[in-house]
């Protein structure tokens, strides 16, 4: 490592060193030629690094694994998983590594992590990465956080020289830096389970506490305690989701993450159309995943992480299932509760009552599902309403039964339209014009890319000369597919 990387520079290896029964220490591959494509100022300014640095040839290296402080304990990730479904008890970090922890500015742990560095033991494929989806992931980061959302981001992405191979055909291949509040997941508790090693089960258990719910220490009921933590930070990024009309594509036990985040974005999209049915993963064939099956996923999904600790939650196992139910239970009404409080800033009814805001909601969403509303356009419209132009509102419903009798409801309740701004997006990634950035960018033009971050950046924020990234796929499009990138 250079001497410019090493000032201030402490990666730590925390997990790799506390839990080193569900790791496997592991090297990244080198490519000869790699080039920096896309780096976040901003998130290497949070940890103090400097940007200038990171472009040299040690700051890539560093961002792709090859070189580290002397320190550093680079790893693979051991962790279980449902897959649609479906158990498989031995999954992992496949193509990715785990390079250590970092202190941010604001004091707070956070993982260092690759994604395409190379065959590890736990790999399914090559181990490594075409440069379309983890530019995918970059930019859903990044737009998930200037919408306010929970979620990892993405530090860098690094092109190695080298092509990949999918299918029939050779794309550049690509390594993504990623940071994360830590990259503990369902999994990783279903993995430590399987062991059947109690011990290592319950030092998960502390390490994730002390790391995400420090609150809970020395509480004697710290694991059930954890488990209705981790339920209800789900059901508050799965209200966000909902209202943001965002479709994660692969919410397997694996991509759920301890720390409320959102991980692993692989056939992630955004709703145009309201359609509680959505699906784009290219194989989500039964529609598991689809958008309005989030909640019921997230709460399945939570009811496998309780399972896991069942050893840890009493001696008789009836009593501990008992407990588990009753913790996990927590998630519906959390989710319901952020769902209704994200609804009526949406609406601009921030006082509305319960069954005020019934009266408008529940028949508003059906207007738009039965006549395939653009989600985001609709609410952008319905602040300029709120404000007496409502021009551009009604001419979003085509049908004999035009907008329904919910408007003058909701009308009646006085809407701050300037309010409603504040939380609507005019700007969400627009899945066609995602894909004409990506393709872009897999041929050499990374402008588009470029642009299409900087619009997502400020998403609340309407600036004249963006209307197409502010627009549904033109008519007669094809169905929109993605696909996991592995």
């Amino acid at each position: 490592m250079g001497a410019e990387m090493s000032i201030d520079f402490a990666l730590r290896s925390e997990y790799a060193t506390a839990l080193e029964e569900l790791t496997v220490p592991w090297q990244a591959v080198r490519p000869e030629e790699p080039k920096l494509r896309v780096l976040n100022e901003e998130l290497a300014a949070e940890f103090g690094l400097d940007p200038s640095v990171l472009r040299t040839e040690s700051g890539i290296r560093f961002l792709l694994g090859n070189e580290l402080p002397e320190q550093a304990k680079p790893v693979a990730q051991a962790y279980a998983g449902h897959q649609f479904g479906f158990y498989a008890p031995r999954l992992g970090d496949g193509r990715a590594l785990l390079l250590g922890e970092l202190t941010d500015v604001h004091g707070r742990t956070r993982d260092i992590h690759l994604k395409g560095s190379g065959r590890t033991p736990f790999a399914r494929a090559d181990g490594f990465a075409t440069i379309g989806p983890m530019l995918r992931e970059y930019l859903m980061g990044e737009a998930m956080h200037a919408l306010g959302i929970a979620t990892t981001r993405a530090l860098a992405v690094v092109e190695t020289g080298t092509s990949v191979r999918r299918e029939a055909e050779f794309f550049p291949g690509a390594v993504l830096a990623r940071v994360a509040s830590s990259h503990i997941r369902v999994g990783t508790f279903q993995y430590a389970r399987s062991t059947g090693d109690e011990a290592l089960l319950e030092k998960l258990a502390d390490f994730t506490i002390q790391r995400h719910y420090p609150q809970l220490e020395g509480n004697p009921k710290r694991y059930e305690e954890l488990v209705e933590a981790v339920a209800t930070e789900q059901a508050k990024l799965l209200a966000s989701w909902m209202l943001v009309g965002f479709v994660h594509g692969v919410m397997n036990t694996d991509n759920t993450s301890l720390a409320g985040e959102t991980i692993d974005y692989g056939p992630c999209a955004f709703i145009d159309d309201y359609d509680p049915g959505a699906v784009f993963s290219s194989i989500d064939h039964q529609g598991r995943y689809a958008f309005a099956n989030q909640p019921g996923i997230a709460l399945w999904n939570l009811s496998r992480f309780a399972d896991s600790l069942l050893p840890l939650l009493a001696d008789d196992q009836d009593a501990a299932v008992e407990i588990a139910e009753g913790r996990v239970r927590v998630f519906t009404s959390v989710y319901e509760a952020e769902l209704l409080a994200g609804m009526r800033r949406k609406l601009g009814i921030a006082d509305a009552t319960d069954a005020e805001m019934g009266e408008a909601a529940r028949p508003m969403l059906a207007r738009l599902e039965a006549e395939s509303v653009d989600y985001h356009r609709f609410f952008r419209a319905l602040a300029h309403a709120a404000r007496g132009e409502s021009a551009a509102l009604h001419a979003l419903f085509t049908g004999e039964e035009g907008i329904g009798e919910w408007f003058q409801t909701w009308l009646g309740l006085s809407p701050d339209g300037d309010a409603m701004d504040r939380v609507n997006p005019v700007y969400v990634p627009r899945n066609h014009i995602v894909d004409e950035a990506l393709v872009a960018a897999t041929e050499g033009d990374f402008e588009p890319f470029s642009r299409l971050l900087e619009v997502l950046e400020h998403p609340f924020e309407e600036r004249p000369g963006l209307d197409r990234y502010a627009a549904p796929a033109p008519e007669g499009s094809w169905p929109h597919v993605t696909y996991c990138g592995t």
